[in-house]
C-alpha cells in the first residue's frame, strides 16, 4: 500500500446538502423547513419540551447516585492470562501484577487496581497480586496450582473511628 492508494471507504464521505439556494435546488425558499411556527426559525432548543406541561424528564422520580471517587479498575479474564502465557509474555510459575501485565501487554495501563474475573479457563500456574478476585477466578487459580493474593485497602484511623462510632450508634438504637 502506498500513500496514493489510501482512500476512504465508499459511502463514508458523504456531500452535505446545501439548504436555501434558489427554488432549481429542490430545497431552496423554507429550507425544508415548512412554514412558520417556532422550529423553522434559528435557534430553537426545544428537547424535552412538551409545550409548557411537566416534561417526561421532571415527572419522573430521581433515582440511585453517581458514586464519587468510583475506582476504575483493570479487568483481566483468566482467558486472556492464559493466552499471555501461551504466547511467552508471562512465565509459567512467576508473579503477576499490574506492572507485569502492563509491561507484557495485556492491560494498555496501570488504572485504580486490578479485578480478575473468571471467565475462560487457566492451566498456568501464577501467583497473583490483585485488588479484586471473583469467586470463580479464585477458584480456577488455586485449582490450576497457583495463588491469589488480594491487597487489602488502605483504611485511614478517622475512617475506622467514624465506622465505630457509627456502629455503636446503630447498636444503641437497636437496645431501645
Amino acid at each position: 500500500m502506498r500513500l496514493n492508494e489510501i482512500k476512504d471507504n465508499p459511502g463514508a464521505n458523504k456531500k452535505r446538502v446545501r439548504v436555501g439556494r434558489g427554488i432549481g435546488s429542490g430545497v431552496g425558499k423554507t429550507a425544508g423547513r415548512g412554514f412558520k411556527g417556532q422550529k423553522s426559525r434559528e435557534g430553537v432548543a426545544l428537547a424535552g419540551f412538551e409545550g409548557g406541561q411537566m416534561p417526561l424528564h421532571r415527572r419522573l422520580p430521581k433515582r440511585g447516585f453517581t458514586k464519587w471517587r468510583r475506582k476504575n479498575y483493570n479487568e483481566v479474564n483468566l482467558s486472556q492470562l492464559q493466552a499471555a502465557v501461551e504466547a511467552g509474555k508471562l512465565k509459567d510459575g512467576g508473579d503477576v501484577s499490574v506492572a507485569t501485565l502492563v509491561e507484557a501487554g495485556v492491560v494498555r495501563r496501570a488504572k485504580d487496581g486490578l479485578r480478575i474475573l473468571g471467565n475462560g479457563e487457566l492451566k498456568a500456574k501464577l501467583a497473583l497480586t490483585v485488588d479484586h478476585a471473583t469467586v470463580s477466578a479464585k477458584a480456577a487459580v488455586e485449582k490450576a496450582g497457583g495463588s491469589i493474593k488480594v491487597i487489602e485497602p488502605k483504611i485511614l484511623a478517622a475512617d475506622e473511628e467514624k465506622r465505630k462510632k457509627t456502629a455503636a450508634k446503630k447498636a444503641a438504637k437497636e437496645k431501645k
